[in-house]
């Protein structure tokens, strides 16, 4: 079973899989436009929920939803499926690939043989497409990839029933529904709005607010729980940040394209400099990964480090209320 599809690679997975899925069954749509219109800048900080023993951070909104939200916005229609075992999840994706219908999945991250292990850790928020099968394997389109890969049966199995927070449970997804025509400029100016609403959000850890309140919870880490937990602490968001999901400047640099590409649908010359806006503020989440690796790793030559990055944290902030304030009069 080996379907014709297509391989794009992406810079973040359920951005690539929505992509690529989409392209497959006739609607061109970039990794950009998928994340612009999904909604898929996000900012939330959950000191009381641990992840790795330390605060869960995340700069995406839940698994499923860039594509869902998509889905809505362009009146598409997604089947999503769960499953309680391993071999009725493996007969529903195996009925999907005799009929050619390339399948999205929901794994693990840890077990992904074809990762390098340093990538290999548990999360279990990744996306990937199946598109074909042989004897002893099943023939993947990972999107962060740069070419096609092949996990075997009983790893595949194992990556689609990870356990631990949002475990997968064998989810699979694929369009069933695409219209003729889609309203692409409606849907932008959704996704637009909904992305400035949640950035704005009066939530003291939510958006540009949550990313003001973290800059301040920085500051007192090293002396509230001593150098080595703070350092674990500050490992963790910038492990989120950069390395699940592509987090701070990767998503600024993704949304900076959305917003080019939009400003040619929309006509709006002010969504090309506010692009241009965004892609300084990616920059700059950039330097203070940087900053942040060289304490965590006993690297940095700065006196006061923790401050200073605390301080790098808070421009960004305060750049960010800025620009999605000048975003949300954009499209008003």
């Amino acid at each position: 079973m080996n379907t014709d599809f297509t391989h794009h690679q992406s810079a973040h997975c359920e951005n690539g899989v929505a992509s690529n899925l989409l392209r497959h069954n006739g609607l061109n749509i970039s990794e950009p436009m998928v994340f612009g219109i999904g909604s898929g800048l996000f900012f939330i900080y959950l000191p009381f929920i641990k992840v790795n023993h330390a605060p869960a951070i995340s700069y995406r909104p839940m698994p499923g939803l860039i594509f869902n939200r998509l889905a809505k916005r362009l009146g598409l229609k997604i089947k999503r499926q769960k499953f309680a075992s391993e071999s009725g999840a493996a007969a529903a994706l195996d009925e999907n690939l005799r009929n050619n219908i390339p399948t999205g999945l929901q794994v693990g991250v840890y077990n992904l043989t074809y990762f390098p292990d340093e990538y290999r850790f548990h999360f279990n928020a990744h996306n990937l497409v199946v598109y074909g099968k042989t004897e002893t394997d099943y023939l993947i389109s990972d999107p962060v990839m740069q070419n096609v890969t092949t996990l075997t049966h009983a790893e595949l199995n194992k990556v689609r029933f990870a356990k631990g927070a949002f475990a997968p449970r064998g989810q699979m997804y694929y369009p069933i529904q695409i219209p003729a025509h889609v309203d692409l400029k409606s849907a932008i100016i959704k996704g637009i709005k909904a992305t400035c609403n949640v950035m704005l959000a009066p939530v003291f850890i939510v958006g540009v607010k949550g990313i003001k309140y973290v800059a301040g919870q920085i500051k007192k880490w090293p002396k509230k729980y001593g150098t080595k937990k703070a350092n674990h602490y500050l490992a963790q968001m910038v492990r989120m940040q950069e390395e699940i999901g592509t987090g701070g400047g990767g998503f600024r640099f993704i949304y900076a394209a959305f917003l080019q590409e939009a400003s040619v649908i929309l006509n709006n010359e002010k969504l090309k400099e506010l692009s241009a806006e965004m892609t300084v503020i990616g920059d700059l989440w950039r330097d203070f990964a940087v900053e942040a690796s060289r304490i965590y790793k006993n690297r940095s030559t700065q006196n006061d480090a923790y401050n200073k990055v605390s301080d790098q944290l808070l421009h960004i902030a305060e750049l960010e209320g800025a620009f999605f304030k000048k975003l949300k009069n954009a499209i008003s």
